[in-house]
């Protein structure tokens, strides 16, 4: 058995109806237009999907649409890494929460670590301005 990685949960509030926060976020083919590292776009290849970025291609399968809000994905690396991503939409009110979980994978310093939930949370800055001025 493995030990448990440190995680944060990166999240905010988006003032919008859960349900068109979900449908934007959960859509693929949008993604690349909030989160910077899949600025490069997505291409589907059967289940899953292909992106490119600096370490090479990896693959991304995405939990099967529902209504509970759940974005999860799992990204597959080069090398064959398997991370595990938790998104969620939450609704709040009028509005939602969005929530992802990042985990220091084994062998991230903390600073990388507290850079790629910076990141993280970039994206998610991003996807709020998308939705909340449309």
């Amino acid at each position: 058995m493995t030990d448990s990685m440190t995680a944060k949960i990166v999240h905010l509030t988006i003032n919008r109806p859960w349900t068109a926060v979900y449908a934007f976020a959960s859509d693929h083919s949008k993604m690349p237009l909030w989160a910077a590292g899949l600025a490069s776009g997505l291409t589907p290849q059967g289940d899953d999907w292909i992106a490119s970025g600096p370490l090479g291609n990896v693959t991304v399968r995405f939990a099967k649409p529902n209504d509970l809000g759940v974005i999860d994905h799992v990204v597959t690396m080069p090398d064959g890494l398997e991370v595990y991503n938790a998104l969620r939409v939450t609704p709040n009110g009028d509005g939602c929460e969005i929530a992802f979980t990042v985990l220091q994978l084994p062998g991230m310093s903390d600073d990388d670590f507290k850079n790629d939930a910076k990141l993280v949370y970039n994206d998610l800055i991003t996807l709020k301005k998308m939705l909340e001025t449309t």
